[in-house]
């Protein structure tokens, strides 16, 4: 299986895409989540001067953040500067619009967002509209100022699973997700995008497509000798992808209900740590700062064991070997990680084991 590293957009960032294009990752990718972290187009940019080879994307943007004109101006001069490396993630904006107060949007229009960007990215027309006025626009500076001539790998969030899915298929691309290491579900996944695509009109104008990978994001921890698979180590490395859910539920009631017991009530002390509510109006302006950011020590307790389990992955070499295996016969290509701890040696640890 391939590796690459998901980060934040933040100075020095082309530094750790140096890094990890030195130690063999086929891929670097920043984050779209423009209250919380920096801006990934800036970011990316310079990554792009920084590195020859590795590939980068951001992962993901959405309708709900940048309209298409803006969104392929900017991924087109990526490719400018980084010719045919460029990766764009596109979802329904679930954590970006999250931590606007705002819900994410639509299936609807995040297909309309992907089908809007492949058709600009490659030099096309397509239509726009703004309320109730409609207009055909394409590049008018291409050449020089952007690239439409080198493929863009697009890749489709798999936040709502088999719907989404379907959008990736229909339009040629890739999935991403965050935290899925269940085969069972990637399988589900595949099925769905390959009948989409299989009952998508053939027109061999309508989009380019270069590649349809599938891409895993979690954290990685490899156990010392005699270390507990809930040492502090295991929760530090782990621990934003965990609490990344924990918000979500903090700021989804609906979902929190879902959890069981132990998970319902770390929820509740952490909304109480926070100084919030469930359905306080400005709850994510309490839930959200640091997100996906390193944990503070006094937050371990809400690493739960099995949340851990489910969404990252800790054990000897062999166990994540075995993991990692399963995961690659069910479809996936590539394994991303968040490195926040240490991202040098993280990004070390995941080249040794997988490249």
């Amino acid at each position: 299986m391939r590796a690459g590293v998901v980060v934040a957009a933040q100075p020095g960032v082309e530094d750790l895409a140096v890094r990890a294009e030195e130690l063999g990752l086929h891929s670097f990718w920043v984050y779209d989540t423009p209250m919380v972290h920096g801006d990934p187009f800036v970011a990316l940019s310079l990554c792009a001067k920084a590195t020859r080879r590795i590939r980068l994307g951001i992962g993901v943007t959405s309708a709900g953040l940048r309209s298409a004109p803006a969104a392929a101006s900017g991924f087109a001069s990526l490719n400018a500067l980084a010719p045919g490396r460029i990766i764009c993630g596109v979802g329904t904006g679930n954590t970006a619009r999250r931590t606007l107060g705002m819900p994410p949007t639509k299936v609807a229009a995040l297909e309309d967002f992907i089908a809007a960007l492949q058709d600009l990215c490659a030099g096309r027309s397509t239509e726009y509209r703004e309320g109730d006025r409609v207009r055909d626009i394409r590049f008018l500076h291409a050449g020089a100022h952007v690239n439409t001539t080198d493929p863009i790998e697009f890749v489709v969030a798999a936040l709502h699973g088999p719907k989404a899915a379907a959008v990736a298929g229909r339009h040629g691309a890739g999935l991403i997700s965050v935290g899925l290491l269940d085969p069972t579900a990637w399988h589900a996944l595949h099925d769905a995008r390959r009948q989409a695509a299989h009952s998508a009109p053939r027109d061999p104008d309508s989009h380019t497509v270069s590649r349809a990978d599938s891409y895993l994001v979690t954290s990685l921890h490899m156990l010392h000798q005699n270390e507990d698979p809930d040492s502090d180590a295991a929760r530090d490395a782990t621990g934003h992808l965990v609490l990344s859910l924990l918000d979500y539920a903090a700021d989804t009631p609906a979902f929190a209900e879902q959890l069981g017991p132990d998970e319902r009530e770390a929820v509740r002390r952490l909304l109480d740590r926070r100084g919030t509510t469930a359905t306080a109006p400005d709850r994510y302006t309490k839930i959200y700062p640091g997100y996906l950011g390193r944990i503070a020590p006094q937050d371990r307790d809400l690493v739960l064991p099995p949340l851990m389990n489910a969404l990252a992955l800790v054990g000897t070499r062999d166990d994540l070997l075995t993991r990692i295996t399963a995961l690659e016969q069910a479809g996936v290509d590539e394994l991303l990680i968040q490195p926040v701890v240490d991202p040098p040696a993280e990004m070390a640890q995941l080249a040794k084991l997988l490249t």
